[in-house]
This record gives C-alpha cells, sequence and structure tokens, in this order.
C-alpha cells in the first residue's frame, strides 16, 4: 500500500506463519473453522480467506474440499527424504546421530534453561512422569517415542525456531535412533534395568539443571547422559567383537 501499511491480510498471513514456526500448529494439523479463526484475529472472513489463500500458495497448508484446511505434512520432506531415511536404518550411522544429539539436545536444553517459562517447565516434568517403565520384555518402539516426545518439549521450550523445526523434521530418526539403543543397552554386562535406570535419573539431572535456569548445568548434563550411552554402546561393540573372535578361533 502507497502508505506503507501491510494490508489486514499480510498481518493474519504472518501471525499464522508465526504459529506453524513456534509450533502451534503442526504438519497436518487442521486449521480451527473460519469463523473461529476470524474471531480469533478480530478480522473479517474475507480478509482471513485471502490469507489463508497465501499461504496455501506457498505450501504451508492445503485445502480439502469439505473437509477445512490443514498444515502440510510436506513440511519435514527435506529430511525425510530417501536418502535420510537409508541413512537411519544403517548401523553405522547410527554413532554419527548420537553425536549430532549431543550439539542438538544439548543446545536445546541450554536455551530451555535460559528463556523457559513456568508452563515449559510443567510440560516437561509432565513428560518425565509419564515416561513408561521400560521393562525387560515390555515395547522399547513406545519408550523411544515417549522419550522423543520429552525431547521435543525441551526443544520447544528453548523458545528457539530453528531448533525446534530441525528437531521436529528428524522426530522419526530420533525415535529409530533411541529403539535402537535401548535394544543395544539391553545387552550390557550390568543388566539393563540397571542401565535404564542410570539413562532415567540423568534425564531427571537435565530437567533439575533447566528447571534451576541453569543453562551450562543443563547442556553439560545433557551432553552427559548421551556420552553414557555412547560409552554403553561402544563397550558393548567390543564385547561382542571379542566375542566373534573366539568363536572364530575355536572354529580354526
Amino acid at each position: 500500500m502507497r502508505d506503507g501499511r501491510k494490508k489486514l491480510s499480510d498481518v493474519i498471513t504472518e501471525q499464522l506463519e508465526s504459529m506453524i514456526l513456534d509450533g502451534s500448529l503442526l504438519a497436518g494439523q487442521q486449521l480451527p473453522p473460519e469463523r473461529e479463526l476470524a474471531i480469533q484475529f478480530d478480522v473479517s472472513r474475507p480478509s482471513l480467506r485471502e490469507a489463508i489463500g497465501n499461504l496455501q500458495a506457498r505450501g504451508l497448508v492445503e485445502r480439502k474440499q469439505g473437509g477445512g484446511t490443514f498444515v502440510s505434512r510436506n513440511l519435514n520432506a527435506a529430511i525425510t527424504d530417501p536418502l535420510m531415511a537409508l541413512i537411519s536404518r544403517r548401523p553405522e550411522t547410527q554413532f554419527d546421530l548420537l553425536e549430532f544429539r549431543h550439539a542438538l539436545e544439548g543446545m536445546a536444553a541450554y536455551y530451555a534453561a535460559l528463556r523457559g517459562q513456568p508452563d515449559d517447565y510443567k510440560a516437561l516434568q509432565e513428560a518425565l512422569d509419564n515416561l513408561p517403565a521400560l521393562k525387560p520384555g515390555g515395547s522399547k518402539r513406545d519408550m523411544a517415542e515417549a522419550v522423543t516426545a520429552f525431547y521435543m518439549i525441551m526443544a520447544r521450550a528453548s523458545h528457539n525456531m530453528v531448533l525446534l523445526h530441525v528437531m521436529s523434521t528428524m522426530k522419526d530418526m530420533l525415535v529409530d535412533n533411541i529403539e535402537r539403543n535401548f535394544d543395544m543397552l539391553a545387552l550390557h554386562e550390568s543388566g539393563e534395568e540397571a542401565v535404564y535406570r542410570e539413562v532415567a535419573q540423568q534425564r531427571k539431572v537435565i530437567l533439575a539443571a533447566i528447571v534451576a535456569r541453569d543453562p551450562e548445568a543443563a547442556r553439560q548434563a545433557c551432553n552427559a547422559h548421551l556420552a553414557l550411552i555412547e560409552k554403553t554402546l561402544l563397550d558393548i561393540n567390543q564385547r561382542d567383537s571379542r566375542v566373534q573372535r573366539a568363536l572364530r578361533r575355536l572354529e580354526i
């Protein structure tokens, strides 16, 4: 516009984009009905429809005939392509992903402690309290999904939109990695229950540092947690290699 003011529909577009960026609206989620959004933003429905049209043109939302408007499910496509799926399935890449998690989750813990709000702390505590007890023979997939949910809430508590969306796009890979880690930890010579208790205790330390608003302690606790998992997995791999070499000698 000539006077430099933004069109009302552009303002609404930016507000909806912000809701997608901060995780208020997730990939695949249905937007509220137009009449509710019009009331929420205090605008006319034609302006709202124009804003939604802007989002649709940018590939951020999809309209279904008679079924409403949904945030695009393809928002995460860049990190769920066939190559990334292949990487996530290769056993030798699991340590690479663990190393990358040091950066991601350590940063999430740091900024969650720095910027987190009481509602964030409450959500983190509830996620931790709701983790299913992982027992021998139990569902490691359910546990992996619950642990990943805890880390996603931690990323949201960081109030860093880029970090949140990088972790969101990697969510499936994180679940797979954590499940594989549980499978391996179950083979540890100290017994899987002992290892599970130790890593569970470390998550409590991470949360305590976040709630104490100590960013560096939160990052260090997160890195110590992942370092323990790495060391345990390496110990198991080395032990298995020794067993395999011994068996080969016996066969000769």
